[in-house]
């Protein structure tokens, strides 16, 4: 929603401690969000099969027909009985100040879902990507990858704040993959008192996005592979950006290309996202993404990509 007006002109400090107010707005925009949904929407436009993940209300019904129509399995989705889906309401006033509110209802039930009764549905899994969730949730699926021999990455990201060291250290350990930005990558390594290496240690491949200056993937071994952003055409909203990456990268990756070229196509998805308001409003064209990718990284590297994605 946005407020036409400056938040700063109705608080009166010394009223503070029982704010009582009422902004009306002049405009409410309604958007699909959720991180695992936003990776498992760009990783359908690829013509992957994502399966998703998560527990939701029982207003859940015409965003899985969204997802569904954009190639997204939703049977492993968990509906609760009594809460609504997940929600993020925020208020910007006219000098960009944000008043926001996170309704986690349904997904403190993700700790309830078991994957292997979903793995088996789906005939096997070939990587299970944790994102933020409930924190439990997080650690108990983790957990089950474990135990069951399951390939798993971990993006502990907006969570990194809720979780403690220890809960970071034991979610993180024995992932293939850990994603985060530059930013999170600094903090978890001050939450865990790990150091890069110990981390590198516990995980197959950190891959730490960097924003306009691209990603960087670091190796167990030691090898740094860095990848540059695509250029942006026109910058519109951040919101989303690292979600198109991971599902990029993760298309890449799943269908076989190199690590540098999974990455550049991640680039690709993260740039589409930024150039667009919305999360899931953005659209994908096969010959306008490959000209990009020669652009951005050779005739080589659009060549090699254009294996993978959908005619």
């Amino acid at each position: 929603m946005h407020f036409p007006g400056r938040f700063a002109d109705h608080l009166v400090e010394e009223q503070l401690h029982r704010v009582s107010l009422s902004f009306l707005v002049d405009d409410l925009v309604v958007r699909r969000g959720g991180i695992g949904a936003n990776i498992a929407f760009a990783m359908g436009v690829l013509g992957c099969k994502p399966v998703l993940v998560g527990a939701v209300g029982d207003d859940f019904a015409d965003y899985r027909s969204w997802l569904e129509r954009h190639g997204v399995d939703c049977a492993g989705v968990r509906v609760s009985e009594t809460a609504h889906t997940a929600r993020f309401v925020c208020t910007t006033d006219s000098d960009m100040c944000q008043i926001a509110t996170f309704y986690a209802g349904a997904m403190a039930e993700a700790r309830l879902i078991e994957l292997a009764p979903i793995a088996a549905r789906a005939g096997g899994l070939d990587l299970v990507l944790i994102s933020p969730d409930d924190p439990e949730g997080m650690l108990r699926h983790a957990q089950e990858c474990r135990q069951r021999g399951y390939s798993f990455a971990v993006d502990p990201s907006q969570q990194m704040a809720r979780m403690d060291g220890e809960q970071i250290r034991d979610f993180i350990d024995g992932a293939a993959y850990l994603f985060s930005n530059d930013y999170e990558w600094e903090l978890l390594q001050r939450k865990t008192g790990w150091s890069a290496e110990e981390v590198l240690g516990r995980v197959g491949m950190r891959v730490t996005t960097l924003g306009a200056k691209g990603v960087e993937i670091v190796s167990a071994d030691g090898e740094s592979l860095h990848v540059g952003a695509v250029p942006e055409v026109v910058k519109k909203e951040p919101t989303g950006v690292g979600d198109g990456f991971r599902a990029g990268f993760l298309a890449g990756v799943t269908q076989g290309l190199s690590l540098e070229r999974a990455a550049q196509l991640g680039s690709l998805l993260a740039v589409l996202v930024l150039e667009t308001v919305g999360t899931q409003e953005w659209t994908f064209d096969r010959t306008s993404a490959l000209a990009r990718m020669a652009g951005a990284y050779g005739s080589d590297a659009a060549a090699d990509i254009a294996k993978i994605l959908p005619s």
